[in-house]
């Protein structure tokens, strides 16, 4: 399958408004303190600085350290003790897969992430060709025929079209992993929306009807179960 990344669609991200905003600061400093954890020099057991420290050690705000250390409170990295301060965990929490919030707002983020997208529903579009069974793929049809259907606004309609057209392959692919996967994208997520809504408004038609192409494609080869 074709994504929109040959599609001439991603080089007019270049010339036009990217989203380039900086990390949030509490973002910064978590991910300061993250890896003074991971690589051992601030040690299982010891006391995190006191928020006062912090502040002068970064140039933030309590708000911004407050806000850091719940962020590594909630990933397991620390563990405070009443009435004595944060403590680095005694078995912190492994690095886990995530997609940060401040991701996707640099062409090159979008497009890796595009990448890592497009190889998933490849697979999972030839699992599900062969594994579906006649219902399911009458029915991805049917989602397809749907929407085709409607003529809606399609900067509206496909914010949640594509993902649930991706998601009810992944499903009849049977592969509880990849279903997953791509349910923990979300729709918000998914590189082709936040290239929608960055093309410009005379590419965004051709730009929709390639997709649906490429959808209509991918259910006649499910049909013909040809993985």
């Amino acid at each position: 399958m074709n994504g929109p990344a040959g599609s001439g669609i991603i080089p007019n991200l270049a010339r036009g408004r990217l989203m380039t905003k900086r990390k949030p600061l509490s973002t910064v400093v978590a991910e300061s303190l993250s890896e003074k954890i991971r690589s051992g020099q601030l040690l299982p057991g010891a006391q995190l600085p006191t928020e006062a420290e912090l502040c002068a050690e970064y140039d933030v705000s309590r708000t911004v350290v407050r806000e850091a250390v719940a962020r590594l409170r909630s990933e397991g990295l620390v563990v405070p003790q009443q009435g004595r301060g944060m403590f680095v965990s005694e078995t912190p929490a492994p690095r886990n897969f995530s997609i940060p919030d401040e991701a996707l707002r640099t062409l090159p983020e979008t497009i890796a992430l595009l990448e890592l997208r497009l190889s998933v529903e490849v697979e999972s579009a030839g699992l599900c060709a062969e594994r579906r069974t006649d219902a399911e793929a009458s029915a991805i049809r049917t989602l397809m025929e749907q929407v085709d259907a409607q003529q809606a606004d399609p900067a509206v309609v496909q914010i949640h079209y594509d993902y649930d057209f991706h998601l009810a392959i992944a499903k009849a692919a049977r592969n509880e992993f990849i279903h997953g996967f791509l349910s923990y994208l979300g729709p918000m997520i998914v590189p082709r929306f936040q290239l929608g809504y960055l093309v410009t408004p005379e590419l965004k038609d051709s730009y929709y009807a390639r997709i649906h192409s490429e959808h209509k494609t991918i259910v006649d080869a499910i049909e013909r179960q040809d993985g």
